[in-house]
């Protein structure tokens, strides 16, 4: 059979499934199916929340066409896979859009049809927990009636330099004819090429250790920040220094949460456990950077007084992007809330009525004077308007810069001024 010329059906359309889509597009037929009618409806309307595809490529996007209807999706020969896998409240891998979406592909699959998966697993899951779910659903065998493939997407969100045909997909199959099917595939969209792991659990597991390296990384750095501060140091002198040598790895201190690095650890830690191996290192740095919210809480309550006016700007879990899921500087923003401190929160980026509905947070606009403002999320529009933050300080006010990265805009302007 020949699958290069088969239409793609993508399963999930948010920040890995609609670049994704677009970018296949460009080369197939693809349809594009999620079960919620607004996402559907702003996509048709060529506008996208997530910021990841500008309208001018959803209005090109010519061999795309969006769906909730799940009777369009009958009897394809290839689907992708791109629905989220996060933790629960008790930090254990939430599979369950996974399962859903293995059910809904089962029901729809035509014989010999190739299921793709992109969302973060831990190692197994493919083969263990999606495969027998599909092979019931349909009633077909695995590498008989249907095909397993696993490419794990590698989107980083608001960065334009590494759009997803710029990055290297890894591919695997359930069989070796498979594997390079599946390659062929990106291959034809991606122009930065593919990498052909071994085998499914190596693809499973590469994507893991992926974001769980740089949780570790930006533990170590955090450490080192509360360590130069009990020095009396600034870390970003330090840092600064330590960059001048060629191999010195240039990761910085900050709250880290988001739907990769602060979930990854936790599936890899997960399976560990299973195997009954313990994790020495892993978690170490995910208990890090997971207390920070706090810590940064308590260093900043010594500050101020219960009865400031307080701004903090920004609540998505990084900078120009508008998503929330497991945001620590919304998580910051609740912990002040909660010692009923007197807190504004402004981000114009965010929609605020999921804030609202995650979160418990109404935004608010930004108005008089402030005798401390947090920036906890450097977006871009703060950069370029960094002086219209002077309007809302008083003469005492203080500058809690949690990235450091306004350091040099204020010690100018002889501010009080903290960050990490």
């Amino acid at each position: 059979m020949n699958y290069l010329n088969k239409e793609i059906v993508v399963i999930g359309l948010g920040y890995v499934g609609l670049p994704l889509a677009v970018r296949l597009s460009s080369n197939f037929k693809v349809i594009g199916y999620d079960i919620s009618e607004n996402r559907i409806k702003e996509v048709s309307n060529n506008l996208d929340s997530t910021k990841e595809v500008s309208s001018n490529l959803l209005k090109k996007a010519k061999n795309l066409v969006v769906t909730n209807d799940p009777e369009f999706i009958n009897n394809k020969f290839i689907y992708i896979v791109t629905v989220p896998t996060p933790v629960n409240k008790n930090n254990l891998p939430d599979l369950s859009l996974l399962k859903q979406a293995c059910k809904l592909v089962g029901t729809k699959i035509a014989k010999q049809a190739i299921i793709i998966f992109e969302s973060t697993v831990y190692p197994g899951v493919t083969e263990e927990i999606c495969a027998p779910i599909i092979s019931k659903e349909s009633g077909f065998s695995l590498n008989t009636s249907f095909y397993l493939g696993y490419s794990p997407e590698r989107i980083n969100p608001g960065d334009k330099k590494h759009s997803v045909d710029k990055i290297t997909k890894v591919v695997s199959g359930s069989t070796n004819k498979i594997t390079k099917v599946v390659g062929s595939i990106y291959e034809s969209s991606i122009s930065a090429g593919v990498f052909y792991a071994k085998n499914i659990r190596v693809a499973e597991t590469a994507k893991a250790i992926e974001n769980a390296q740089r949780d570790i990384n930006i533990a170590f750095i955090n450490e080192i920040a509360l360590l130069c501060q009990k020095l009396n140091l600034s870390v970003y002198d330090v840092l600064d220094a330590a960059n001048t040598k060629w191999n010195f790895l240039p990761f910085k201190p900050g709250l880290v949460g988001g739907h990769c690095i602060g979930v990854d650890p936790y599936y890899i830690s997960h399976l560990a456990k299973k195997l009954g191996y313990k994790t020495k290192v892993i978690l170490a740095g995910r208990n890090l950077n997971d207390k920070m919210t706090n810590i940064i809480f308590h260093k900043l309550k010594k500050l101020i007084f219960i009865n400031n006016r307080i701004l903090q700007i920004g609540v998505s879990f990084k900078e120009n992007v508008p998503d929330i899921r497991n945001s620590k500087t919304a998580e910051l923003a609740q912990t002040f809330m909660k010692n009923n401190y007197n807190i504004d929160v402004y981000d114009p980026i965010v929609n605020s009525q999921e804030v609202l509905d995650m979160y418990g947070i109404s935004l608010a606009n930004l108005s008089g004077k402030y005798d401390c403002i947090i920036i906890a999320v450097p977006h871009k529009f703060l950069t370029n308007q960094s002086d219209e933050l002077f309007k809302f300080i008083k003469k005492s006010s203080i500058i809690f810069d949690i990235t450091g990265q306004y350091k040099n805009v204020f010690s100018k302007r002889n501010i009080r001024y903290w960050s990490l």
